[in-house]
Parts: structure tokens; C-alpha cells; sequence
């Protein structure tokens, strides 16, 4: 693996809000490439099933990683775009777990019999909806069609309010050795502006329980662009959050897009701080969690120095998936639930949204599969690109030259032209053997890895990008 170049890596990050304002829009994520808008409806269940029977000897031996999406919550926080069903019936879950199992074993008839799994993330909605005795049935299927390996990451999202040190426990029983621990904001003004109620002390107990239990790694999400939200109500939470000392913290930028999400026109619009104070909350926040001793690993993302994800970027083998960054390879991932993407080899592919679809799929004993798309040898070379950017800051021509068999500055002579601004502007370098993001430019590190997006400026799309910032 070739080495990090120290000098820009160790760099404090520079906050330049001129720049930011000039280059600020909106553009995706890079949960994957060619990213999810791209994917084409109408997948037949012959070609997702060839996709999982053209899995290469040497896949069969690569560890899987698995995704289990469970859609249902208690209450609704007026904020949230994920894909969920508001209810306080947990029967539901019952009857959706019978369906998940059905799913699981089309899956086992074509994979080969219990493969390895190195990762597995439970997300929703809220998975912890989910009782101990459910909770225990859904880990039953998993490890009776797969080998969770000893030492792999198995994650899950927590909301505070609804769970308590015995299922903590519960769930270090089962294996869960990473948890993901909702917040969004301590302040109480804030919290009723976005229904979501949630003290310091009951977070404080799940994360005391999951350091007893032996959960590897703790993070907490938050959120900054909610209604009433300051920079001095964020410093504050924010302090709180320290206190806590989390290993990972993620801080999202809320989106408002009530015309897409129903539960955010409950959000008063006018309530909403401006695009200037949100800027003040983002470079306060980074300023008092760099000096709180977290290294920005990217985007949102902030993580301790011994934390995996911060010893995998300095390594170089940082990787983005659907859940976001990741410190494993690029496993192949099954995804299971409504709405949910997994990826095999170069294809993508994604569930039916609604229960209905979802259910009358499985009884017709179909994948519920709807879209995908499989990558052509330009979609790989320009994701490896974009990951690259994305993960380490930096891109290094050689291994791109030798691996695709290419000449980069030929290949990639479109790109590279249009970089040459965001070299005048302090962006990046462009250098014999690579790309390298600065300091400055790693706040804008979307804006850089979309010039290497070909379907950007090839093909229009009806997806509403969140903004860069």
C-alpha cells in the first residue's frame, strides 16, 4: 500500500469561507459510484440472480459484508429522510422478520453454503424497535446461513430513549461489538422544535453499558441546520458530547426538503438558522473537536487517533460504502430489508420501497430486488478515482496506471483541465506522481471528486443532492 503523504495529512485543516461559500452547492455523497440516482428500474430476477452465481472462486473466500434495514419506529423526529413506518405495534416486526428470513435464504440457495461475514450493520428506522426475543430470532437466521468471523465489526443504530443497560447487554450477547448512538442535539428548545426528547443521562447509560459490555467502538450522531439551533447552543452540546467521550462523532448537515420527506413540514421553516450562522456552527464544531483531540476523517466524519477509521486513513485502506466509511476492503455486500442496496462484484442493486412490494415479492418467491445497474470497466476506474479522494485526500497515478492499464493524465485529460481552477484557488496540487487535497481543500473534498463524475456532466438526473456544505 503505498504511504500516506504525511506533510498534507498531519496539516490542520483550513477553514477558508470565502471559498466555501464560492464553491458550495449541492452534489452527492459517494456512498457509492455510479452513485443511486443512476440506477436503472426494472432489474429482472435472472440477471440479480446471475449476478450472485458469478461470484469468482476467489470472491467465495473475500468475507461478505451484510446489511439488514429495519424500518420501523416508535415515534417520528420531524427531522429524519430515512425510509421508515411509524408504529407502536412490535407484531409488525414479527411478520416483517418472517419475510427478511425468506429473503435470507433465496440468497443462501445461490451463495455457497454459511460464507464468511466480516461486517454486519443493523439500520432503520430504529433497529432497537426491534425486542430482546426479536432481536435474538433475527441474529439466529443470520448465523444459521452465515460465519460472523472473530474479529469483524457488527454494528447497530441505537436511539437512547428506548433502550437501557439490559439491552445493551442483550445485544453484546449477540455479537454487536460497534454501535451507532443517535443524539442530534442536547439543547431542549431544539429537541421539541424536531419531537425528539432525549436527556444526557439516558445517553450517558447506553454508552457506559456499551464500554461494560465490550462494544470495540462507540459513535454519536449529530445534526447542525435544525430549527433554533446557534453556534452557541451547538458549542454546548457539543461539550456535552465530549464528556462522553465517544470514539467516532458524525456531524450531519440537516437537509430540508419537506416536498420529499412528510414529517419535515412539521419543522417551522423559519425557525431555521441562516446559511451564515450554519457556516459559524460548522467551522466552530471542527475548531473545538480537532482540539478536543479528533481527527477529521472526512465530510462529517471525526474519529480518536487510535479509532480504526482514523488508523485506516493513515494507512490507506479507508473505504466508503452505504453505511458511510468503513474500515474494511471492498466486500462484497448483501443488503436486506425494503429499500435497502447491496453490491456484488461491479453491480449494484436495490429493494422495493413500501412493505406491500416488499411482502407480495417474497410470497411470489421473487427477490425483491427493483433496480440496479453493473458497472463498466470507466464506472470502476472512476470510482476507484473518487474513492481515493474521498477516503485519503490524495490520489496517486501509479497504482491506477499499472492496476487499469492506462495512461492517467491521457485517461483522465478532461478532469484534469477542469482541476486547474481549484489549483489556482488552493484546492489541491497537481503533481508528478498524483492529486493531493490541502488543507483548505479537504472541506471541499465533494466539490473535487464530482469533476471525476462522468455521468455529472453527461446525463441529467431528478435527484436532489444535499448541499456540498
Amino acid at each position: 500500500m503505498r504511504p500516506q503523504k504525511t506533510s498534507l495529512m498531519q496539516a490542520p485543516i483550513e477553514f477558508d469561507r470565502e471559498l466555501i461559500v464560492r464553491y458550495d452547492g449541492k452534489g452527492p455523497r459517494y456512498t457509492s459510484y455510479p452513485t443511486a440516482d443512476r440506477f436503472v428500474a426494472g432489474l429482472s430476477q435472472e440477471a440479480h440472480a446471475a449476478v450472485l452465481k458469478r461470484r469468482t472462486p476467489g470472491a467465495l473466500a473475500m468475507p461478505l459484508s451484510l446489511y439488514f434495514h429495519l424500518p420501523f419506529c416508535n415515534t417520528v423526529c420531524y427531522y429524519c429522510g430515512c425510509n421508515k413506518i411509524i408504529t407502536k405495534d412490535q407484531s409488525k416486526a414479527d411478520q416483517y422478520l418472517d419475510y427478511l428470513s425468506q429473503e435470507v435464504q433465496m440468497y443462501d440457495d445461490l451463495l455457497p453454503n454459511r460464507p464468511p461475514v466480516s461486517q454486519l450493520h443493523l439500520g432503520g428506522g430504529t433497529p432497537t424497535f426491534l425486542s430482546h426475543a426479536q432481536l435474538q430470532r433475527l441474529m439466529d437466521v443470520v448465523n444459521t446461513h452465515f460465519t460472523l468471523q472473530k474479529n469483524g465489526e457488527y454494528s447497530i443504530e441505537i436511539d437512547p430513549r428506548k433502550v437501557g443497560e439490559e439491552t445493551i447487554k442483550h445485544l453484546g450477547r449477540l455479537g454487536f461489538n460497534r454501535m451507532s448512538v443517535g443524539i442530534q442535539d442536547f439543547n431542549t428548545e431544539v429537541q421539541v422544535a424536531v419531537n425528539r426528547i432525549q436527556s444526557e443521562e439516558e445517553t450517558r447509560t447506553v454508552i457506559e453499558a456499551a464500554r461494560m459490555y465490550g462494544f470495540r467502538s462507540v459513535s454519536v450522531d449529530l445534526i447542525y441546520g435544525l430549527p433554533k439551533q446557534t453556534a452557541a447552543t451547538i458549542a454546548e452540546t457539543i461539550d456535552r458530547v465530549l464528556l462522553l467521550k465517544p470514539d467516532r462523532i458524525a456531524l450531519y448537515n440537516y437537509a430540508h426538503l419537506p416536498e420529499r420527506f412528510m414529517p419535515q413540514r412539521r419543522i417551522n421553516a423559519e425557525e431555521l438558522p441562516s446559511a451564515e450562522v450554519k457556516l459559524d456552527i460548522l467551522q466552530n464544531s471542527i475548531e473545538q473537536l480537532t482540539q478536543a483531540g479528533y481527527v477529521l476523517i472526512g465530510m462529517d466524519h471525526f474519529a480518536l487517533p487510535n479509532d480504526d477509521l482514523a488508523v485506516a486513513q493513515r494507512r490507506g485502506r479507508l473505504q466508503r460504502n452505504f453505511q458511510g466509511y468503513s474500515t474494511h476492503a471492498d466486500c462484497d455486500l448483501l443488503a436486506f430489508g425494503v429499500s435497502s442496496i447491496g453490491k456484488v462484484g461491479a453491480s449494484y442493486f436495490q429493494n422495493v420501497k413500501t412493505l406491500d412490494e416488499y411482502y407480495a415479492k417474497l410470497d411470489e418467491k421473487a427477490f425483491p430486488v427493483e433496480r440496479g445497474l453493473t458497472m463498466n470497466r470507466d464506472d470502476v476506474i472512476r470510482r476507484a478515482a473518487i474513492q481515493a479522494l474521498m477516503c485519503q485526500f490524495q490520489l496517486f497515478y501509479q497504482p491506477f496506471e499499472v492496476g487499469y492499464m492506462i495512461d492517467f493524465s491521457d485517461y483522465f485529460s478532461d478532469e484534469l483541465r477542469l482541476l486547474q481552477p481549484l489549483v489556482v484557488d488552493g484546492l489541491l496540487t497537481l503533481e508528478l506522481e498524483g492529486i493531493f487535497v490541502t488543507p483548505k481543500g479537504r472541506m471541499l473534498i465533494r466539490s473535487i471528486a464530482m469533476v471525476f463524475d462522468a455521468y455529472l456532466r453527461t446525463k441529467t438526473t431528478k435527484a436532489r443532492y444535499s448541499q456540498l456544505i
